[in-house]
């Protein structure tokens, strides 16, 4: 959760670098994940304030995040996600509200991270430096450790605990020791 300025501006600097932006605004017209990434960031830090400024504030940034969320086809709640957030594609993906992901995550179109269980926080928790395929179904009350890669189409529903490996598979399984292709160990 994005509680301080410093803080919001340290997330925005850390979503920004994963991107390799250098410039300081977003386009007029394009940089549509820079400007999804920015509303988002704005409504968590709005979200652990108190006061009339800042649930105004909130309102404003969450109908910027919802209206970037349509048009990108992301369903990505706040304070789910740590900084460094990469999202590579367009297209469907869906985070459970409950759901815990580390800093640094790779994600790709046609994820989704849910729930699997009568209660709400019978949903993933993922660590930092993770890679996740196009069209990964990650679900339930599981831990998928940092530096993993996540397969493509994989179904992952039951809990990993070594670090830095490839699972893959439906349902998905350790297939490889080498973790994050993207990330030096």
């Amino acid at each position: 959760m994005i509680t301080t300025k410093k803080e919001l501006n340290r997330y925005l600097t850390l979503d920004k670098k994963v991107y390799g932006i250098t410039k300081k605004r977003p386009s007029f017209y394009g940089d549509w994940h820079w400007k999804f990434l920015i509303a988002l960031r704005h409504e968590e830090y709005h979200f652990a304030q108190s006061g009339c400024y800042h649930r105004i504030m909130k309102r404003f940034w969450a109908m910027l995040h919802t209206h970037y969320g349509v048009k990108m086809g992301w369903d990505i709640p706040i304070n789910t996600f740590g900084p460094g957030l990469k999202i590579n594609h367009f297209g469907l993906i869906v985070v459970n509200a409950n759901a815990r992901i580390g800093a640094f995550c790779d994600i790709h179109q046609g994820v989704n991270i849910g729930q699997h269980g009568l209660h709400q926080n019978d949903v993933p928790i993922i660590g930092d430096n993770v890679w996740i395929g196009p069209g990964a179904k990650i679900f339930g009350k599981i831990t998928i450790p940092s530096r993993c890669a996540i397969g493509a189409n994989s179904v992952v529903n039951k809990s990993f605990e070594e670090e830095n490996i490839t699972i893959a598979g439906i349902p998905a399984k350790k297939i490889s020791d080498k973790g994050n292709p993207y990330i030096k160990s």
